[in-house]
């Protein structure tokens, strides 16, 4: 019972049901990035390299790769204590043949990649023609696995910079509204700096304070406008150029 409960709470951590609107205070960023990246995963099949794979927390939802190979670097702003990381590499030459991949995905990866046009030559190299690539980036979050945070992207940077690198059909998806994104801001500030340390305050704090805000988010967003020029992730898919 206690090992379904944790496989659980794992899950919720990345694929958030209405239970992850109860336990979690980044609910609202991992509920639209999973909804957005599902809606997006049948552009992404056959042979699939993750960059930046960490725990490969979304392989499950890409149902028609026929393969799923996961790349990192050993140093990075978190340890790799339950990654599930098939090959690490320098950074810089992914150690792959030319065209060996259908299609790549890449998760809150490039924001900590300093040489940005350097490693998109590498998805480039290592993709086939034709093949796509799936990358989410955030926009509004606060500096994090740090010092190894460098870079935010508007939607346009980020379409103009894969546009630059070699890529086509760029098709850019914000994963949530203003209002949104302003609330979770909000919960995951009072989640980091005001909540209690101790085990059970902490646990009466989320249920108390962090999931009613939830709630409340999910309804004011639900209420008004719906606008997007300020968002908590980008969601992109493009393809290699023929």
């Amino acid at each position: 019972m206690l090992q379904k409960l944790k496989r659980r709470m794992r899950r919720e951590a990345f694929h958030p049901s209405w239970l992850g609107m109860v336990i979690s205070p980044v609910y609202i960023v991992r509920r639209g990035l999973h909804k957005t990246i599902l809606d997006l995963s049948p552009a992404i099949g056959g042979r699939v390299l993750d960059l930046g794979c960490g725990t490969k927390p979304y392989e499950s939802l890409f149902t028609n790769a026929t393969s799923y190979t996961g790349v990192d670097i050993e140093v990075s702003g978190h340890d790799h204590a339950d990654s599930k990381v098939d090959v690490f590499y320098d950074g810089k030459t992914l150690p792959f043949p030319d065209e060996n991949f259908d299609s790549v995905v890449s998760f809150e990866v490039f924001e900590h990649v300093f040489n940005i046009e350097e490693v998109l030559g590498e998805v480039i190299r290592v993709i086939r023609p034709g093949g796509r690539f799936l990358l989410t980036i955030p926009f509004a979050w606060e500096e994090h696995e740090v010092p190894y945070d460098f870079a935010r992207y508007t939607s346009f940077g980020i379409e103009h910079v894969l546009r630059r690198a070699g890529f086509d059909g760029v098709r850019t998806v914000k994963s949530s509204t203003t209002v949104l994104a302003i609330g979770q801001l909000f919960i995951a500030y009072l989640a980091k700096y005001v909540s209690p340390q101790k085990r059970f305050p902490a646990i009466a704090f989320q249920l108390l304070v962090i999931f009613p805000l939830n709630v409340v988010s999910v309804l004011v967003n639900a209420v008004l406008p719906k606008q997007y020029g300020y968002f908590c992730n980008c969601v992109v898919v493009c393809e290699k150029k023929s």
